[in-house]
């Protein structure tokens, strides 16, 4: 291989242009001045001075050659198992190595960007990073701005890194397989670190002995410092990891089926919660180790885990609590039968009475799934939260036992909210309820005693911030209940609302009391922030916006009909009419009409969708009434009726379903004479709502 200082010694041919018309230049020049006088001497001593300078000036624009790029040995190898486009510069900006990405990102230059912001800021960041800093500087690629990582490898030589758009990267398991493919090879074991480890954002240390957690630490860099508040010269390198961890990895290490270049997970001793992957690679008697700090990762894991988790739960309650409604609606109508065979004083009345309340009770289980996967039906109304506590005292104390005292606290200048009245009674009896078991499990039984407040206020958006709410937009109404009890751990305050988490003992709570608050408040537009300190009790603060009067007919016009005012139910329930009944579940669907049939009503039945279409096709215009469900197999309600309304005319429509009404209210814009009645129902109350829609389209 020629020498490459050889090269350098070539003649450039624009040189020797230059000094073959300088001789012809004196040539031309001399001649005539040989037989001249001393005028004309002058005059050839002038174009001979023009003519050198001439010449000096092309050697000087010519400049001196650059020195040829010597590659870094590894720099290719460690740069192609980059992910992000990365390069080796020289402090004059010259490239001496990158991978394909940054070839691709910024093109087959040899050099780094002369003009223009981006070259005052990459030469801004070597200037940085030859301080020992590290620097960074903004750089366009594609249009897009993103940040160059200059980084000082050795006396003349930068590690340049462009960083996406979510910050600084890591390194990947790519580059680490390279690094330890190199690291294993058969070479003398290494004394030091290379440049590369040494300037790298991740912490790298050189390890002498035969089992890497036992052997000490010869040399690491200043980010194992930074990462694991450690890594001095002859420190155990096992000593940065945390027990348990450490003899995890241990045994994972000693695995014969265990792939060379897969990280393993170790939490640092210094901050268990701090998670991290270790990368080791042996050469001789001596290791090298990477430690590459995934916290955030995890965390963002962790969290990404626990929504879906939440979401699908959420979809699993809601699917079986409208299971669940259709066949508690056949349960109520075939109890409505019986109980018309069996009047009062008859021997089965008392268990079919049974029978009803054991129903009525699964029906509010329903409608705690319902609320927590925020698809329970809402009947909003203007509340006085003052009396509505009030009024709900009387209910409460006697959900206490004797010993547990209840303090309520009434506020000035109440304000009124917007709500379920219902359902914000069930939010505040199941904190008052939670509240109770926490003082009684903290007081060991019967003998001990404890006070529970209920306080009621009107909070401005600063105030609100300040106890919690920290969206606060305007004033709130807050109801605030708190204990004396034993508090809660930290450990446990973060999953306090997740569904069928319980701290009670098997077989005295569901788990499903905090989380049924938390969807009731999420579904009345508030917010619940919970404040806790362990041995000082604890503090549920509900916040719900402040309804203004001035707004009252904006929002009495986007609540559909079960937010109007409930009409007087009527006393006979007889009548008569054609009606279009669509259920997809035949106990529910044969029931109800068989009823309705009874009170003189002319009932067609249809199992589904595409069956209703096809009916109310064939009694076009002598429909008076549908009545349909929302969710069935193939066509839902909602298609139905935008299909089927060319055949009905002006025919009312009635939907009833598990679900929340807001779920598919979208779905029926623009439609008119249509009404929403929840299940579970009953029959007395199924007849009055079909009497009063016949009445209204009368």
């Amino acid at each position: 291989m020629a020498d490459p200082s050889a090269r350098t010694r070539k003649s450039d041919p624009l040189i020797a242009l230059a000094v073959v018309f300088f001789l012809v230049a004196v040539a031309l020049a001399l001649a005539p001045a040989l037989g001249a006088g001393a005028e004309r001497l002058a005059g050839v001593l002038l174009l001979v001075g023009l003519a050198g300078v001439c010449c000096i000036g092309l050697l000087v624009l010519r400049g001196a050659p650059e020195e040829p790029v010597e590659e870094e040995a590894g720099a290719e190898a460690f740069l192609s198992a980059l992910d992000e486009p990365s390069a080796v510069a020289a402090p004059d900006g010259r490239v001496v190595a990158s991978n394909p990405a940054w070839r691709e990102a910024m093109g087959p230059h040899p050099r780094l960007p002369k003009s223009g912001a981006a070259a005052s800021g990459l030469f801004g960041a070597l200037a940085a990073a030859r301080r020992g800093d590290l620097g960074r500087a903004p750089v366009k690629v594609g249009g897009v701005e993103r940040e160059a990582l200059v980084s000082r490898l050795g006396p003349r030589r930068f590690l340049i890194r462009l960083a996406g758009r979510s910050g600084p990267l890591a390194l990947p398991s790519s580059a680490m397989e390279v690094l330890n493919a190199v690291a294993s090879a058969k070479a003398p074991p290494p004394k030091v670190l290379d440049a590369f480890a040494a300037a790298s954002p991740f912490g790298a240390a050189l390890l002498e002995g035969e089992d890497p957690f036992a052997a000490r630490i010869i040399e690491a860099n200043p980010a194992l410092g930074a990462l694991a508040t450690g890594g001095e010269a002859g420190q155990v390198f096992g000593a940065l990891i945390e027990p348990a961890s450490r003899v995890d990895a241990a045994m994972r290490l000693s695995s014969a089926d265990r792939d060379s270049h897969a990280p393993m997970e170790v939490r640092l001793a210094h901050d268990p919660a701090r998670i991290a992957h270790l990368y080791l690679s042996q050469s001789g008697g001596r290791w090298v180790a990477y430690l590459v700090d995934v916290s955030e990762q995890k965390q963002v894991e962790l969290q990404l885990s626990q929504s879906q988790k939440m979401q699908a739960i959420g979809q699993l309650a809601g699917g079986v609590a409208h299971d669940f409604n259709n066949l508690l609606t056949a349960i109520l109508m075939q109890l409505d039968v019986l109980s018309t065979r069996h009047p009062v004083g008859d021997p089965s009345y008392e268990g079919l009475n049974e029978i009803k309340q054991t129903s009525m009770r699964a029906a509010d289980l329903v409608r705690k799934l319902l609320a927590f996967s925020r698809k329970q039906t809402v009947q909003r109304e203007i509340l006085d939260v003052g009396e509505m506590i009030s009024e709900s005292e009387v209910l409460l104390r006697r959900l206490l036992h004797e010993d547990i005292r209840l303090v309520t606290d009434y506020g000035r200048n109440l304000p009124h909210v917007r709500a379920d009245r219902s359902q914000l009674d069930t939010a505040v009896m199941n904190l008052v309820v939670n509240a109770r078991d926490a003082i009684r499990s903290h007081a060991g039984g019967a003998n001990g005693g404890g006070v529970i407040s209920i306080r009621t206020a009107r909070v401005s958006q600063d105030e609100a911030r300040g106890l919690g709410y920290p969206g606060a937009v305007g004033d709130h109404a807050m109801i605030e209940v708190s204990d004396d009890g034993p508090g809660i751990p930290a450990e446990v305050k973060e999953k306090i609302f997740e569904p069928f988490f319980t701290t009670k003992a098997v077989g005295e709570g569901t788990g499903l009391g905090l989380a049924t608050v938390y969807g009731i408040v999420k579904q009345s537009d508030g917010w619940i922030a919970v404040t806790s300190q362990p041995g000082e009790g604890a503090a549920f603060r509900i916040f719900l916006p402040v309804h203004v009067a001035a707004e009252a007919p904006a929002l009495e016009a986007s609540v559909a009909a079960p937010a109007a005012p409930k009409r007087p139910a009527a006393r006979d329930l007889s009548g008569a009419g054609r009606i279009l009944f669509v259920e997809d579940e035949d106990a529910v669907r044969g029931v109800a009409a068989k009823l309705l049939r009874a009170r003189g009503y002319e009932v067609i039945e249809a199992a589904s969708g595409e069956e209703a279409l096809e009916i109310a096709e064939a009694h076009a215009g002598e429909i008076d009434l549908m009545i349909s469900d929302v969710v069935m197999p193939g066509m839902q309600g909602p298609e139905l009726l935008k299909q089927a309304r060319g055949y009905l005319g002006s025919a009312p429509v009635m939907f009833i379903s598990g679900y929340a009404e807001s779920e598919f209210s979208d779905l029926l814009e623009g439609e008119r004479n249509v009404s929403f009645l929840p299940k579970p129902i009953d029959i007395k109350t199924l007849a009055e709502r079909v009497k009063q829609e016949l009445q209204k389209a009368a």
